[in-house]
């Protein structure tokens, strides 16, 4: 039996034991770890559908929001035997990380027991961590950038997607932004498949000039414009999955949209208390996502001519985290 301060849950054929249930998490809507742990169960098929098989780090609060955030890559000794795992090496350190790998909804509850409020996994998939299966088209807005203009960024994204050939899977970020996920082959590295990122955010420049920056250096950008950051598809860079609760006040989430709701979709909508009825309603709006992967040859061969034509490279940060954690 559970202890007085703990309640178990079942998810599938596995029990997850819960303690400090009544912890509140998020200060600003009371809303607790088990209110937290019951949401991850409500959107279940489709955390897992964004998470599976990938390496995923934990972003991590054990006193909820008040505290400070941890920010974990090693699944810590003591796990429970059928929680999965994959190997990653950190080339920067020359050392190996077993990350979790989430194949079922029992892993996620276990990262919740784990004081687990982000899921941020990698573009690429435990049979080959070195070659990622997903680009990452990540619209993020500087400080003074209206939403208006990440609809419209957003807009062009999949125009331009369309006549690729490329199918785009928008979401919310669960901030200010927005994501839209391709799914490509999976036969390049990751410096290839920012290449081809960097090239396609340089095509979306063009054609939106007055909305969109690649400008790398935050110092160096207008606040009002919106950074296209292709780097989020460098080795171990990673961003919130679909579904995944964002450490913020009002439990928001990072969530799934249909290209017809662009227009109209307010982030601040999508939080814990709401997504799970939507999504008893929409199912994943991701579900499809494996379906049609795309082939990066055309952006890198655009890439190729931004090169010849004298574009300036943005540094190489492969297996450069921006977390402050080693592994």
């Amino acid at each position: 039996m559970a202890s007085a301060d703990a309640i178990e849950l079942e998810a599938g054929d596995y029990t997850v034991r819960l303690s400090s249930p009544d912890r509140v998490y998020f200060p600003e809507t009371g809303a607790t770890k088990l209110d937290l742990a019951k949401y991850y169960l409500a959107v279940a098929p489709g955390i897992v559908n964004a998470l599976r098989e990938r390496p995923c780090m934990l972003h991590r609060f054990p006193k909820g929001l008040a505290g400070d955030k941890v920010h974990q890559k090693r699944v810590p000794s003591g796990a429970p035997p059928w929680l999965e795992t994959v190997r990653v090496h950190f080339p920067r350190y020359n050392r190996d990380a077993d990350e979790l790998c989430v194949t079922k909804a029992a892993d996620v509850l276990w990262a919740v027991q784990m004081s687990t409020v982000e899921f941020h996994p990698w573009n690429s998939r435990r049979p080959d961590v070195e070659k990622p299966d997903e680009w990452r088209i990540d619209l993020d807005p500087g400080p003074e950038c209206p939403f208006d203009r990440v609809r419209t960024v957003a807009a062009v994204a999949r125009e331009l997607l369309d006549e690729l050939g490329a199918v785009g899977w928008p979401k919310t970020s669960g901030g200010k932004g927005m994501h839209i996920y391709v799914r490509i082959e999976q036969r390049w590295g990751f410096t290839d498949v920012r290449r081809a990122a960097l090239a396609f955010a340089r095509e979306l420049e063009r054609r939106a000039p007055d909305d969109v920056t690649t400008t790398w250096w935050r110092r160096d950008r207008d606040p009002a414009d919106l950074f296209v950051d292709y780097n989020q598809n460098a080795r171990d860079h990673t961003i919130a999955a679909a579904y995944s609760v964002r450490g913020v006040p009002d439990a928001r989430v990072s969530t799934p949209i249909r290209w017809d709701e662009v227009d109209s979709v307010d982030p601040r909508d999508f939080t814990i208390a709401t997504v799970p009825a939507r999504f008893a309603e929409l199912g994943d709006l991701h579900a499809g996502i494996d379906d049609a992967p795309y082939s990066l040859q055309t952006l890198l061969e655009w890439a190729e001519r931004d090169e010849r034509d004298g574009a300036e490279n943005p540094p190489d940060t492969t297996d450069l985290t921006d977390t402050p954690e080693a592994p």
